[in-house]
């Protein structure tokens, strides 16, 4: 197989990867409704610390302890809503792919089980997420820049499987962090291809959305600025709920993804895709 027939059978892969996650969405709605509780709390917890951040001026004369401390209050608060619902919806994800019928309160109440968990690797993320915003400062040179991204491209997928990890595992966030490296090494090809397809689907759809709603609010600027204004805030809410769903979809597959790195079996609604890497 050439190099050229090895991509093209990659993004293909990558496209039905993404497919199957929105089939199994699709079918339980109700799993949306964690990362529309995410989103909320995330914009909350902005505020609360926006707000006096401003009103104090605690980063006028730069970086001191006590503004570092602020800023790793509000880096883990922010990592503790997003994990916090991330396993509730994977929880809830898991019970959808081995057949059940989950509600919101049943993914809720399983992140709460695990709630020491999610705190201590929310502590973790927090930690890596000052230093891989410290590396990627603009006013670091390009060279520097340049790591600070690869190291972050590299933690995106040593940890793309730890949240599966913690609400299915009774284990501590640096086992469940392992965990995660092991199982990402045995599918690697398609833990990237996952990522990449759901990625690109949902570019692609918030592109054609974004000309659409956007272009056709420029024309009708030129008869009405009010309905301008009202197609330009449509589209703006349809962006969003694109993203909701891509947050969901890509939770849903790690679920999936998971299962099967553990028990070897495709989970319901991916039968017939190969979701590990070839052995050699």
């Amino acid at each position: 197989m050439t190099w050229g027939q090895a991509m093209f059978e990659k993004i293909s892969r990558s496209w039905e990867l993404a497919k199957a996650s929105a089939s199994v969405l699709n079918s339980d709605r109700e799993l949306l409704v964690f990362p529309v509780v995410s989103a909320i709390c995330v914009l909350v917890v902005l505020a609360t610390f926006m707000i006096p951040a401003v009103a104090f001026k605690l980063f006028a004369d730069g970086y001191s302890v006590g503004s570092l401390a602020f800023a790793f209050a509000f880096y883990f608060c922010q990592y503790f809503v997003i994990i916090f619902c991330n396993c509730a919806l994977v929880s809830a994800a898991m019970i959808r792919l081995e057949g059940g019928n989950p509600t919101v309160a049943d993914g809720f109440n399983a992140a709460r089980s695990r709630i020491g968990a999610i705190a201590g690797y929310a502590a973790i993320a927090a930690t890596v997420g000052m230093i891989l915003k410290a590396l990627k400062d603009r006013d670091n040179n390009f060279i520097v820049r340049l790591i600070g991204g690869a190291l972050g491209a590299a933690w995106t997928m040593a940890t793309f499987l730890v949240v599966p990890v913690l609400v299915a595992e009774n284990v501590g966030p640096m086992d469940a962090l392992k965990r995660s490296v092991a199982m990402f090494k045995r599918t690697w090809g398609e833990s990237a291809a996952g990522m990449a397809g759901i990625g690109l689907a949902c570019f692609v759809a918030m592109l054609a959305l974004g000309a659409a709603g956007f272009g056709l609010a420029y024309v009708l600027s030129l008869v009405s600025s009010a309905l301008a204004v009202l197609i330009g805030a449509v589209t703006v809410l349809a962006l969003l709920a694109l993203a909701v769903y891509q947050s969901a979809l890509g939770s849903v597959y790690s679920a999936a993804l998971y299962r099967y790195a553990v028990d070897g079996e495709v989970p319901r609604g991916f039968e017939g895709l190969a979701l590990e890497a070839p052995r050699r």
